[in-house]
């Protein structure tokens, strides 16, 4: 099976499996979601969106979040860990988005990449899931699906996202990886995963791989 032909089977076990994969983070607006995706590094979404609350109700836009004061943003993402370089970051990105781009996140990698605390990771989500683009985010879930499914060998965020964007049609590229956190949370876990339950064992290699081994014991 070429690794497209095994892109495609993973497509349709998600579509039948996950069909409203979504993300786990539930800002909707653009800023927001920025923001909250700035707030999930080394942190679970479902806490980012605990924090987020308080957060918005204080600052709502990027207006307010701009004219914030560090030592304040820093007490109320504090649970997110990482607070001190996570306020600066947002409070910096705010600014910028003023000064720069009249407010409005922008649309492009490029312009996505020079904010404060954004990298290719989180311009994806945005690209993706605020403006429609083709996206891939290679998170650790995406990864580590990737390598055991065969379809990327790499623990490279970067080589992962481009090696994906060339085997899934451009407009599925979000969806996919939302269903791969999904599966990653449900089914293929980083330390142990449940492959007797999982759909995709047939064509999985690390699946085919662990029942040989079991085999030959």
């Amino acid at each position: 099976m070429t690794a497209k032909a095994r892109a495609a089977e993973v497509l349709a076990f998600f579509q039948r499996q996950y069909p409203d994969a979504d993300c786990s983070l539930t800002q909707t607006d653009p800023f927001r979601l920025l923001v909250a995706a700035r707030l999930s590094a080394q942190c679970t979404d479902a806490r980012v969106n605990e924090v987020c609350i308080p957060l918005f109700e204080r600052w709502p836009d990027v207006q307010a979040m701009a004219e914030a004061e560090l030592a304040e943003v820093e007490q109320v993402v504090r649970p997110c860990g990482l607070y001190h370089t996570k306020a600066q970051s947002i409070i910096a990105m705010a600014n910028m988005l003023q000064e720069r781009f009249h407010g409005r996140v922008p649309d492009t990698m490029e312009e996505l990449l020079e904010l404060p605390g954004v990298g290719r990771k989180i311009a994806n989500l945005i690209l993706g899931d605020v403006y429609g683009q083709p996206c891939i985010v290679a998170d650790t879930h995406c990864i580590r699906i990737s390598k055991r499914l065969g379809l990327c060998n790499s623990d490279n965020p970067v080589i992962t996202e481009k090696t994906l964007r060339k085997l899934l049609p451009g407009e599925e590229g979000s969806f996919f990886c939302h269903a791969m956190v999904e599966h990653g949370r449900a089914c293929c876990k980083a330390r142990k995963p449940e492959c007797e339950a999982c759909g995709m064992a047939p064509f999985c290699r690390y699946a085919q791989a662990a029942k040989k081994e079991s085999l030959n014991k």
